[in-house]
């Protein structure tokens, strides 16, 4: 299990493998009127969706969650917990049924062909708004009445279940199961597919932070911000410049040995804190790794901090 801290952090990333499997089922689905699905992999989509969707995830809100948050005053009946259950009830039933035919389709008639597609999609699009309702609703609904030392008792009891069902390498396993249904990390859905190259370098020019790329060769790529007031001034020319020649000669050496730890990864990161200019200015390089584990290069992110630290209380969006 990669450490989480919190029980919804730990949630959330169960969700986001279920997402993962969704969008696989999601695929095959739009594929089936065709007849061009992957009757294999769409069968491991449901099967992944029930079996660790709702008897491991699903359990741990069911057997756990819900009860805590009822013991603290959240009703079942008439309630938010009450309208979990019900999808719950809803996904299962669902699946449970899709299971049953999703290996048959090949040879089933064209009413059963599609009465699976119109369940497939009704589930997805209960998934999908039900976890929207969890993660943005429900959680902070129970972080707002949890008791000192709950969330560290359901963390307990969440990794318990997980080691009882599937062993110590728990988590190592469902994650090893979403990248077998996608059929590996070479065809996983890339998020940054959807975005435009307009699109991209906006977002990267709208940041409040300086990014710097240095490739593998230790030559700078990028940096955005590229007409804007930056805390550290650089113009075009430096693009294509070994990154050794862009750091004052009393630093290069340390420069040299972050990059040496990316590349033997024996670094996972560097940071580093100065006062520039009346600001307190934070810099961070981290390793850049391809879907392959090949070292890609070095990003660097600075931005002024000053401001950050002045910060107290809380200012909330809504309420």
């Amino acid at each position: 299990m990669a450490g989480y801290e919190r029980w919804d952090d730990f949630l959330i990333a169960e969700h986001e493998m279920i997402e993962r499997a969704m969008a696989v089922l999601k695929t095959n689905l739009d594929k089936i009127d065709s007849g061009n699905y992957d009757s294999l992999q769409m069968q491991r989509a449901v099967d992944f969706l029930l079996e660790f969707g709702d008897k491991i995830h699903n359990q741990k809100e069911e057997g756990f969650l819900f009860p805590l948050m009822q013991e603290r005053g959240i009703p079942i009946e008439g309630g938010p917990l009450g309208v979990m259950l019900l999808e719950h009830d809803a996904e299962r039933r669902l699946l449970q049924h899709m299971s049953t035919q999703v290996d048959t389709l090949a040879t089933a008639s064209r009413e059963v062909i599609d009465k699976f597609k119109r369940e497939g999609l009704e589930y997805l699009v209960i998934r999908a708004e039900h976890i929207w309702k969890e993660n943005d609703i429900l959680y902070p609904m129970a972080r707002n009445v949890m008791k000192e030392g709950d969330g560290e008792r359901m963390l307990t009891e969440f990794t318990k279940l997980n080691h009882e069902t599937y062993g110590p390498n728990a988590w190592e396993n469902f994650s090893g199961m979403v990248s077998e249904i996608e059929g590996g990390q070479e065809n996983r859905t890339k998020l940054i597919k959807g975005l435009s190259y307009e699109q991209l370098d906006a977002i990267m020019e709208t940041l409040p932070v300086e990014v710097t790329f240095v490739d593998a060769e230790d030559t700078v790529a990028y940096f955005n911000r590229l007409d804007k007031e930056k805390i550290f001034p650089r113009t075009r020319s430096v693009i294509g410049r070994k990154v050794g020649k862009c750091h004052p000669e009393k630093s290069v050496k340390m420069v040299g040995e972050i990059v040496e730890g990316f590349k033997n990864r024996t670094l996972d990161k560097a940071e580093f804190w100065i006062n520039f200019r009346d600001e307190k200015v934070l810099i961070r390089y981290f390793p850049v790794y391809s879907d392959s584990n090949e070292y890609m290069g070095v990003v660097e992110v600075t931005q002024e901090i000053g401001w950050i630290q002045k910060l107290e209380g809380e200012k909330r969006l809504m309420g």
